[in-house]
């Protein structure tokens, strides 16, 4: 696997490569990746609160959802997903883990890796984020679902 300069550094990777670039670079490297986080948060925010409007601020509104059901490919709008959002949290929101495993931004598009760790079962969630007139927005996503 080969990594970028920044991916060597963000990860804690060579030495040599970090010294290589010069420091704005990482400084700019790290707002960006900061900027392009936010969303990522703010889905994991709709997940502890239930609340529609941190989804609407994470999706684009042209954004689609896709997965494996019974063996076929399904998917919905964002809107869809965000109108299921039930505006509380869920009853057993106490034993619900969630994190950003990932994030790999290059310029203006990023992939964000999620674990949603939940009593009945083990999601993941791959975002596909683009920077759309200065404001990063998922735009896609995928997932799996594995029971427990």
């Amino acid at each position: 696997m080969t990594l970028s300069r920044r991916q060597l550094f963000v990860h804690g990777g060579l030495a040599s490569a970090a010294l290589a670039c010069p420091f704005p670079r990482i400084a700019l490297a790290a707002e960006e990746d900061a900027a392009a986080r936010e969303p990522a948060e703010l889905y994991l925010r709709g997940h502890a609160t239930g609340a529609a409007e941190f989804f609407r601020q994470a999706f684009h509104p042209e954004a689609r959802l896709y997965w494996i059901k019974d063996g076929q490919l399904a998917s919905r709008t964002s809107a869809e997903y965000i109108a299921g959002a039930k505006g509380s949290p869920a009853d057993d929101e106490a034993r619900r883990r969630r994190r950003i495993v990932s994030l790999d931004v290059t310029n203006d598009a990023a992939v964000a890796k999620i674990d949603l760790d939940y009593p009945d079962r083990h999601l993941v969630d791959y975002l596909a984020l683009l920077k759309i007139e200065g404001r990063w927005k998922i735009v896609n996503k995928i997932f799996t679902s594995l029971p427990r």
